[in-house]
Order: C-alpha cells, then structure tokens, then sequence
C-alpha cells in the first residue's frame, strides 16, 4: 500500500480515514448541514446532498452563522460526523465545536490545517481513501490492507501556555472560581492559542447565540455548565431561541423539540442571562458603543456591531460566548484589534437611481461572495442614504455569505475613512449588473407565482421595520389563502403594541411571533401543504430551501405585502435592476 503524506496544523489532535470530499466553497454547517442526517441541505453549495457521515471533508474553511459549531457537536456526539475535517485555513467556528467535544465530552474528531497550496492540490484526490494521523494526512492510493482504526490519540499533559495571563486568569484556570468557569477559560486559553493571541482582553457585555436548540447536544451542554455552577460575569443578552416560549403549543409544536427548545433558554437564564430571545441585540438599550470591546455571536449581529457600530467583537462561535461570558476574558487579536479591522479589498458599486429596499439584502448577499474572509471597503454608496434598516439588511445577507466579522462603506461607517490604515492599494472588484442579477435568481428559487406564506423578520424586525410594514398594510387584508407571518423580539413588540402597529397588522390578517426567527421556524408554522414563500430577507432566500425544503420568492417589504394581499407573486426583476447600466 504507498501514501502521499501531508504534514499540516493540527487544530483538534485526533484520527480518522475515509473518502474525500473536497470542495472549493466554504460551508455554513448551520443551515448547511442536516445535523441529524449530516446531509449537505444548503442548495447553493457544490456539494448540496451529499453525505459528510464518515468521509474526510475538505473545505477552505467555514463561512456563516456562528452556530456552526452548535450543529458540529451534535453530529460529533449523535453521529452521524464526519471522520475529519481538513481545512486550508484555520476556522474558528468549526473548530470550536470539535474542542468542545474533546474538552468537555472527551470525544475526538480531528481537524487539521494544511494551507491553501496543499488544500488545492487535494482536489485531484476527491473520492480516494484518506487517512488523519494527528498533524499528518496521508492520500492512500489503492485499497488499505492493513487493520489500521481511528483510535483516539491519548490526552497528554498541556504544556504551559505561551498567553500571557494575569493574575485572574490564573485563578480561574485553577479552579477558584468553579468548575465551570474553570473549564470555559480551558477552553479559551486554547481558543485563544489557535487564534494567534498573545494575550486576553477584558469585555464588557455578550450575547449568547449558542441557546439556539440543534439537538440534545447543545442542551447537554448547557445543563452541564449549569450544573458545574456556571454564572455569567458580565452583562448578558440572549439570541433568538428556537420556539416563541409563550405560545409554542399553541402554534402546534410538536413537544419533542418544543420542551428541550425552551428549556434550553431557561438554562442560559439560570447562569444569570437576560431574557431578551432577539437575533438583533443592536435595537436593544444595551447596545454597545463605538470602540467597545464585547463578545457577540450571531453572525449578522457580529457584523452589525462591528461595522454599524463600530464596537469590537470577533465572530464568535456558539459555546465561546457563554466561556467568555463566565470568565469576562477574549483573546486579543482580530476584530478587537485595530490592525484587524483594516479592509483589504475595495469594491466598487454602481448605486441605482431609484432602488426598493430589497437593494440592500440583494448588495450584501453578493458582496459576501465576492469577499469570503476579507474585509471589503465598498465606494459608490455614499449618497444613498442607506438607514439603519438598510444596513441590518446588507449585513445580514454579508454575514451568510461570508466569513468576515465587518465591512466598511466609504461615507457610511463609522470607521470606512480609515479602512485602510495606511496599508496603501487594495485588490479593486467592481460589481456588475450581470453580476446582481445572477445573485437575484440565485436567492428567487420558486417556479410558480403562487405565494401561501410572507415570512417576514429575519434578522428581527425593528420598529421602524414594523412601522413601515404597519403603513403598507392599512386598510387593506391578506388574501385568505395565504399567510403573513412576522418575528421580533420582545422589547421590540411591546413598543409596537404601544405605538398601535401591531393592531394594524392584526386588521390585515398578520400573525406575530417573539422569541423565535425564521431560520429555527419549521412546520406548522410552515405549513405542511406549502411549495413555496416570499421574504424580503437575503438571509432567510438563502436558507429556506435547505432548512424548510421550500422554493422562495424574494422581493421588497412592499412586494411581499402584495403578495400577501392578492396570494401570489409574479417574479418580475425590480425595475431599477432592470435598468442598471451594464
């Protein structure tokens, strides 16, 4: 039997062998995988409906929702996982979620690091026998003959870390503290080593998004932290959870996933988080300031934050935000650095004379593409007037397609006129009309014009977003065939209750749902019976096809209201795409 061997970066030490599957995209394992079937359910990637169980997956890293890591865990600890993960860069998201399983639950799956050259040469070698030994992977060419199994390698004794750590940190890794914080700065010690850090940063507030409910494993976890005594350090908010906890049952969810979903948030609440169940945690009164170091998950809360507020958090996976929430202590590196937030890759785009706000979702969705890991600084935009709204809109879609903690829009952003901090030229894209218009029938995935459900607030509605859509839906009422359904959180709800929007909405016909967003939704709230739905969220076009199995219609906030007033959509391009100069 002769082997090509690899020596790469061990991120998680382990062993694991089997065929290769290799694709040049990263993956969003939230959304992107089944993690139940470990099925590949996001239908704009290469490898859509592909197994991962028991094969060495090969991407260039991750991109998308921080809750990778969530899905990870339950694959790993559920099954069914993949062998190995090989990646040509590091990703902090997927990794995490194998470190948890080695830390806390003592199983091992391994990842390793090989670089962009080795990565790229792999492709030649889809479909082959591949073997993960520790830092070393070997491309098997013919049948193995041996015996060999992926037995685990056995822990050995950390050396002493290279982080320069005060007198706290010590404390905590001791023991001092409780189990639980002791394991959380465990595991952010090596979070921090794998990341480059030299040294760890205090913070002043987090938002958890690890209480979305994946399966057992992510309670598991949880209850293991509380049962350790677990106790959050700093100020705490929570992320949309995965069932409206006032009115589950009633909605029809089933309670297999309805009970473990909302027990789930209690969990995180009894180490002292904030009932707040929102994946827009920046329309809340405790939103962070310009320049404040925080740790948020949630990727489109992350680049909301970081880019719009110009507050200082990396793109934390789920479980190192509640670890950094009971320690108080991030690593010093990334986003929190100057250096890190510098853009490195300018784009130019052509702004429309009379765009509909679905510009924005449509802008952000492509520009992710366009810049994988890089921060981009983006020209052409400065007269637009781009709201708040609008900003929440791109940075959503960004944040799905990409796997950047920030953008910067020149004339914008707080910090766009010092982007390039002197670094000199940048890679120059320009965005083309061709371009925006195979974005747009990327995310328009429905074959027919019948529309039986408007799913509308993904990420949460803001109150300006529910003022607008209450102007847009006076007088009238929803066709009786179709559904107009629309989450927030509960702060939110009530300014609108108080405001008179949401009467309004209950007149046409709407349904309003807290707690809970599109991307944890499934049936009965989608109806069984539906083929299809319309959005104006980037991010939700993207998903729903794999989390829900539905065709999508994507549109503005005014075509999803006429769709849900005449039952149907008639898929026509936006006229100021239409009229975009090539």
């Amino acid at each position: 039997m002769s082997t090509t061997r690899i020596t790469g970066r061990s991120l998680v030490a382990g062993r694991g062998q089997g065929s290769l599957l290799w694709a040049d995209q990263g993956l969003s394992f939230w959304g992107g995988v089944d993690p139940f079937s470990a099925e590949v359910i996001d239908r704009h990637h290469p490898l859509s409906g592909q197994s991962l169980a028991g094969r060495i997956l090969a991407i260039p890293s991750g991109r998308g929702s921080c809750t990778g890591s969530s899905v990870l865990l339950e694959l790993i600890l559920n099954g069914p996982a993949p062998a190995a993960l090989v990646l040509a860069e590091p990703d902090e998201i997927l990794t995490l979620g194998a470190l948890v399983a080695e830390q806390v639950f003592n199983v091992q799956l391994p990842v390793l690091c090989i670089g962009h050259a080795a990565f790229a040469d792999l492709q030649q070698h889809a479909g082959r026998t591949v073997r993960i030994d520790g830092e070393h992977l070997q491309l098997i060419n013919s049948t193995p003959d041996d015996l060999w199994c992926a037995e685990p390698i056995a822990a050995t004794e950390r050396p002493h870390t290279s982080l320069s750590l005060n007198a706290r940190d010590q404390a905590l890794l001791a023991g001092e503290s409780g189990k639980a914080a002791q394991v959380a700065m465990q595991l952010v010690v090596r979070m921090a080593e794998l990341m480059g850090a030299t040294e760890l940063l205090d913070v002043t507030q987090a938002h958890i998004d690890g209480c979305i409910y994946t399966g057992p494993a992510c309670l598991r976890f949880a209850q293991q932290l509380r049962d350790w005594g677990a106790a959050v350090c700093i100020p705490t908010t929570l992320n949309a959870i995965s069932v409206d906890q006032r009115q589950w049952r009633a909605l029809g969810i089933d309670p297999a996933f309805g009970e473990p979903a909302s027990e789930l948030g209690d969990v995180y609440m009894a180490m002292g988080a904030q009932l707040s169940f929102t994946c827009a945690p920046y329309v809340l009164d405790s939103a962070p300031a310009l320049g404040e170091q925080i740790v948020w998950a949630e990727s489109n809360a992350v680049v909301y934050a970081n880019s719009v507020l110009g507050a200082r958090t990396l793109k934390y996976p789920d479980y190192m935000d509640i670890c950094i929430a009971l320690t108080g202590r991030a690593p010093r590196c990334g986003a929190h650095l100057d250096e890190g937030r510098s853009a490195t890759l300018l784009i130019d785009v052509q702004y429309p004379q009379t765009p509909d706000d679905s510009f924005w979702p449509l802008l952000g969705y492509h520009i992710g593409l366009l810049a994988g890991r890089e921060i981009p600084l983006l020209t052409g935009l400065e007269q637009s007037g781009a709201s708040h709204d609008d900003l929440k809109a791109f940075g959503a879609t960004f944040a799905t397609t990409s796997a950047a903690p920030m953008f910067h829009i020149a004339g914008i952003t707080p910090e766009a006129r010092d982007a390039t901090r002197g670094q000199g030229l940048l890679r120059t894209l320009r965005v083309t009309n061709a371009e925006l218009m195979q974005s747009w029938q990327a995310l328009n995935s429905a074959e027919d014009e019948q529309v039986p459900l408007v799913a509308l607030g993904n990420p949460h509605c803001s109150l300006t977003e529910l003022a607008r859509l209450a102007a847009l839906c006076t007088g009238r009422q929803k066709h009786p065939d179709s559904a107009l359904v629309v989450t927030c959180g509960r702060a939110v709800h009530e300014r609108a209750d108080a405001a008179g929007y949401l009467a309004t909405l209950r007149q046409f016909g709407a349904e309003v749902l807290t707690d809970t967003c599109w991307c944890m939704l499934g049936e009965p709230v989608v109806p069984r019976q539906t083929h299809s739905l319309m959005t104006n969220s980037g991010k939700y076009a993207h998903y729903a096809p794999g989390l829900v199995g539905r065709q999508v219609h994507f549109g503005s906030l005014a075509a999803c209201v006429e769709a849900a007033c005449s039952g149907r959509n008639p898929q026509q391009m936006p006229a100021w795409l239409a009229t975009l100069q090539p």
